[in-house]
C-alpha cells in the first residue's frame, strides 16, 4: 500500500515566501515502480518525450467560477454574485471583462491569485472576467511539453489555497449554473513547430482533419460532465458534433484570423471542460498530432 513521491517540479512558495518552496510530485508504486492510479502525468511524459523533436507549445485560458459556500462537505450550488433571495441575476453580457461593483465580482481573488502565480513562477499570461456572475478566466502559458500540466496543476493549487481566505469556493465545474449561462472550459491552445513555420497552415489543417477522425476519443480525456457544456449554445460546438474554422468561436477547433493571414501559427481546441486533468488533454493532443505528422 506505500506510494512514493518523486519530486517533478519546483516552485516557489507564495504564501510562506523564501527559502519555502511548493513540489509537485508523482506518485509511485513503491511494489513496482510503476505510476500509481491517477498518476496520468507519466504517461503524458512520455507522449511528450516520443515527439519532442516537434516542440510543442500549449497555452490554457483556465475558466472557473466563484460560489458561495454550502454546508460543509456538500458542494456549492449559488455562484458568488447570485442574488440571496434564490432570483436570478440580470442575463450575462455586462460581466464579460467588466469593471464595478456589481459587475466584476470576485476580484479580489483573481488579483490575488495573479500575484501569487508570479511570485511561484507559475507561467500566467493573464486573466479576465467572463460571463456569468462570479466566472473569471486565467491564462498559462506558453509552456512546452510537458510543462503546460505542471503549471495549470500548480496554479489550481494556488487558486484553491487563495479562496480559503475570501470566504468563497472555486469551482471547477463545465457548467456551474443551469440555466441560459455559459460552461466552463479549458481552452487548449496549441502548436507544433511545423505549423509555425512557412506553409505551417496547412498542417494546421492537417492536425483538424486528423483530430476530427478521432473526436470520440478526445472528447473522453476532456473532461467529466461536458456533455452539459457543450451543447451547441454558448460559444460551444455540440458535443457529438466535430468542426473546425477559422475565428470560429462555435466550432470545436478554432484557427485564429492571423494564422490564417500569415499563413503559419497556431490552433485552439476549444472543447476541454474547465476540470480537465492537463496532463491527458496534452497527451492526447499530442498523440494525435505526433501519429498525423510521422514521416
Amino acid at each position: 500500500s506505500e506510494v512514493l513521491l518523486y519530486p517533478r517540479a519546483i516552485f516557489n512558495d507564495p504564501f510562506r515566501g523564501a527559502p519555502h518552496v511548493l513540489v509537485l510530485a508523482e506518485a509511485i508504486n513503491a511494489w513496482d515502480k510503476e505510476p500509481s492510479a491517477g498518476n496520468s502525468r507519466a504517461e503524458c511524459a512520455k507522449i511528450m518525450e516520443k515527439y519532442a523533436a516537434l516542440d510543442p507549445w500549449f497555452g490554457i485560458e483556465q475558466e472557473y467560477t466563484l460560489m458561495k459556500p454550502a454546508k460543509i462537505g456538500e458542494a456549492p450550488k449559488v455562484p458568488l454574485g447570485f442574488n440571496d433571495d434564490g432570483s436570478e441575476p440580470a442575463p450575462q453580457g455586462p460581466y464579460y471583462c467588466g469593471a464595478g461593483y456589481g459587475l466584476a465580482i470576485g476580484r479580489p481573488v483573481a488579483d490575488e491569485h495573479y500575484k501569487k502565480c508570479l511570485q511561484a513562477g507559475v507561467k500566467i499570461a493573464g486573466i479576465n472576467a467572463e460571463v456569468m456572475p462570479g466566472q473569471w478566466e486565467f491564462q498559462i502559458g506558453p509552456c512546452r511539453g510537458i510543462e503546460m500540466g505542471d503549471h495549470l496543476v500548480m496554479s489550481r493549487y494556488i487558486m484553491l489555497r487563495v479562496t480559503e481566505s475570501h470566504g468563497c469556493i472555486c469551482s471547477f465545474s463545465p457548467k456551474p449554473a443551469e440555466g441560459d449561462w455559459n460552461g466552463a472550459g479549458c481552452h487548449t491552445n496549441f502548436s507544433v513547430k511545423p505549423m509555425r513555420e512557412d506553409g505551417g497552415y496547412d498542417v494546421i489543417i492537417k492536425v483538424c482533419e486528423a483530430f476530427g477522425k478521432v473526436a470520440a476519443e478526445h472528447i473522453k480525456e476532456y473532461g467529466e460532465g461536458n456533455d452539459k457544456r457543450l451543447t451547441g449554445k454558448h460559444e460551444t460546438c455540440d458535443i457529438n458534433t466535430f468542426k473546425y474554422g477559422v475565428a470560429n468561436r462555435g466550432a470545436s477547433i478554432r484557427i485564429p484570423r492571423e494564422a490564417e493571414a500569415n499563413g503559419k501559427g497556431y490552433m485552439e481546441d476549444r472543447r476541454p471542460a474547465a476540470n480537465c486533468d492537463p496532463y491527458r488533454v496534452t497527451c492526447r493532443i499530442m498523440k494525435t498530432t505526433g501519429e498525423c505528422l510521422a514521416p
